[in-house]
C-alpha cells in the first residue's frame, strides 16, 4: 500500500468499471471514487456505488464515494451532422427558440435564458474556451454573434461568458433528483457544480439532509469553484461547505488561464485556514488519457498542488475513459510521495500567534506539537465525528495520523483528509480499556512495534462527538 498523505480521487467510468481493475486502483492509492452524474441514469450510479463498496471490501480498504452533480446545462443544442466547422469572421446565431438541428448559420440552446444574460460586446466561450464568439446584437430569443476564434463545434458543448454573469441556478431539477439517488446509497460527499454564493450551498445541504434523513446519513458538501462570481464569495462559500474543489477547467474559461495558478494557491490556503478540505481537479494528467507516461509539466503541476497543501488531487477522464487508468493512479501516487518527502515542516511557526478557545482543538494541536518534537511514530485519535483529525490534518507533519472510529460513515469521510488513515474499531466505553485496545489493534496491523512512541487523544465520556479532552504520550509495550 503506497504511503502518502495526499489523497487521490478517481472518476469511475467505462475504463475503470471492471471489478478487478477497480480493486487494483484502490490498492494503488485511490481513496475517493467520484461518480459523475453528468453521465448515466440513476440505476447506473446505484450499480456503480455497489461496485465501489464491494471492491473496497474485497481489498480490505474503505473508500469514500463522491457524487458529482451535473449542475445547470449551459450548452448549445445538437447539429444535423453532429458538428460544424466555424471560421473566423463568420456570423453565427444562438437561438433559444430553435427546435430543428443546428447548421453553419446557427444552433438551438439547452440554456433558454442566454438572450437575457448577454449584451452586445460580450464574449462567449464555447467548448472550454476553444471557440470564441462576440455578441453583436440580441433580438428576441436570438443571440447574433461573430466568430472571433473558430474551430469545430459539436453537439451539446458548454457555453461560458467571459468574466461570468450567467444567471443559471446552481441546482437544477435533475440535481435535486440526483441528490435523492446519491443518498439512497449514502454517498459520503456531494460535489455541487457552479455555486455562485453561500445560499446555493445551504440549499444543497438542506436537500441532502432531507433526502438522507431516512438513512440517518448526512453527507459532506464540496463546492466546485468554477464561476468567476464565486471568487469574491469564497470565504462565505467555504464557511457553509465541508470543502471546495478547485475546478480549473470552467474557472480558467471564465477568469483566463493565467489567473488560475495563483487562485489555486489562494483557495488551498484559505481552505486550510478555515479547517476545510480542498481538492485540486481538471487536467492533472490529461496526456495519460492516451499516453502511458505523463508530460513533465503535468508532473510539476501535481507536485505543486501537493506542495501547496491540497488534500486531494482528482483524476477525471484519465481514469473514467482513458487507456491507462491504473498507470495514471500509480504515477500520481509516486509524484505525491516524492513531493511530500521534500516538504518543509514548520509546525512551530504554524502556532505562532494562534489562540484556541475549544478544548478539543487545543488537544489536537497539542498532540501535533508533542508528537513532532518527540519524533513519535504515529498520532492516534479515538474519534466519533472526525473533527479532531480534521484540525490536525490542516498542518504539515510527516507523522501519520490514525483515526480510530466506531462509525463507518466517519471512517469514509476521513478518506479525503490529508495524512489521515481512518480505521474502524469497536472500542470499549471505559477509557483505559479503549486505549489498550487501540494499541493492540495498531500492533496487530503492523503499524507500530514494541518501544515505538506515539501520541493518543480521546474524550471522556467515551463515544460523545466533540468531547476530545485528553492527550497521552505512550510507548508500545
Amino acid at each position: 500500500m503506497p504511503r502518502h498523505a495526499t489523497k487521490i480521487v478517481a472518476t469511475l467510468g467505462p475504463a475503470s468499471s471492471e471489478p478487478a481493475l477497480l480493486e487494483q486502483m484502490i490498492l494503488a492509492g485511490v481513496s475517493v471514487v467520484r461518480l459523475n452524474f453528468s453521465h448515466g441514469k440513476a440505476q447506473d450510479h446505484i450499480d456503480r456505488a455497489n461496485l465501489v463498496r464491494q471492491a473496497a471490501k474485497n481489498v480490505g480498504r474503505e473508500v469514500a464515494i463522491m457524487a458529482d452533480l451535473q449542475g445547470p446545462k449551459i450548452r448549445v443544442g445538437k447539429f444535423a451532422d453532429g458538428k460544424v466547422m466555424l471560421v473566423n469572421g463568420a456570423k453565427f446565431v444562438l437561438d433559444a427558440s430553435r427546435t430543428e438541428p443546428g447548421d453553419l448559420q446557427g444552433v438551438g440552446l439547452d440554456y433558454k435564458e442566454l438572450p437575457r444574460d448577454v449584451k452586445p460586446g460580450d464574449m462567449l466561450l464555447l467548448n472550454d474556451g476553444l471557440i470564441v464568439l462576440q455578441v453583436e446584437l440580441v433580438r428576441g430569443e436570438q443571440v447574433h454573434t461573430i466568430v472571433k476564434v473558430g474551430g469545430e463545434l459539436s453537439n451539446n458543448k458548454g457555453i461560458n461568458k467571459q468574466g461570468g454573469g450567467l444567471t443559471a441556478p446552481a441546482l437544477t431539477a435533475k440535481d435535486m433528483e440526483d441528490i435523492k439517488t446519491a443518498m439512497s446509497f449514502q454517498a459520503d460527499y456531494i460535489a455541487v457544480s457552479f455555486p455562485k454564493n453561500a445560499t446555493d450551498m445551504e440549499m444543497a445541504r438542506q436537500l441532502a439532509n432531507v433526502a438522507g434523513e431516512s438513512y440517518k446519513h448526512k453527507p459532506g458538501l464540496i463546492a466546485k469553484i468554477e464561476r468567476a462570481e464565486a471568487i469574491p464569495q469564497l470565504e462565505d462559500i467555504l464557511r457553509v461547505s465541508d470543502g471546495i474543489m478547485v475546478a480549473r477547467g470552467d474557472l480558467a474559461v471564465e477568469v483566463g488561464n493565467a489567473a488560475v495558478p495563483a487562485l489555486q494557491k489562494r483557495m488551498i490556503n484559505m481552505a486550510r485556514e478555515m479547517d476545510r478540505v480542498v481538492i485540486t481537479a481538471t487536467q492533472m494528467m490529461e496526456s495519460m488519457i492516451t499516453n502511458p507516461v505523463p508530460t513533465r509539466a503535468e508532473v510539476s503541476d501535481v507536485a505543486n498542488a501537493v506542495l501547496d497543501g491540497t488534500d486531494a488531487v482528482m483524476l477525471s477522464a484519465e481514469t473514467a475513459a482513458g487507456k491507462y487508468p491504473l498507470e495514471t493512479v500509480q504515477q500520481v501516487s509516486s509524484i505525491c510521495q516524492a513531493a511530500e518527502a521534500a516538504e518543509l515542516v514548520e509546525l512551530d511557526s504554524d502556532f505562532t500567534g494562534q489562540t484556541f478557545t475549544r478544548i478539543d482543538q487545543s488537544i489536537a494541536m497539542g498532540a501535533l506539537f508533542t508528537a513532532h518534537h518527540l519524533d513519535a511514530k504515529a498520532i492516534v485519535a479515538l474519534t466519533e465525528s472526525g473533527s479532531t483529525v480534521l484540525w490536525m490534518s490542516r498542518h504539515r507533519i510527516h507523522i501519520p495520523i490514525y483515526a480510530l472510529t466506531t462509525r463507518a460513515s466517519t471512517q469514509r469521510k476521513m478518506a479525503l483528509y490529508r495524512n489521515v488513515r481512518g480505521l474502524l474499531m469497536d472500542t470499549s466505553t471505559d477509557r483505559d480499556t479503549a486505549l489498550a485496545q487501540a494499541e493492540t489493534y495498531l500492533k496487530e496491523r503492523g503499524i507500530m512495534q514494541t518501544n515505538d512512541v506515539y501520541a493518543i487523544t480521546c474524550g471522556e465520556p467515551m463515544g460523545t462527538p466533540g468531547g476530545t479532552n485528553m492527550l497521552k504520550i505512550c510507548q508500545v509495550a
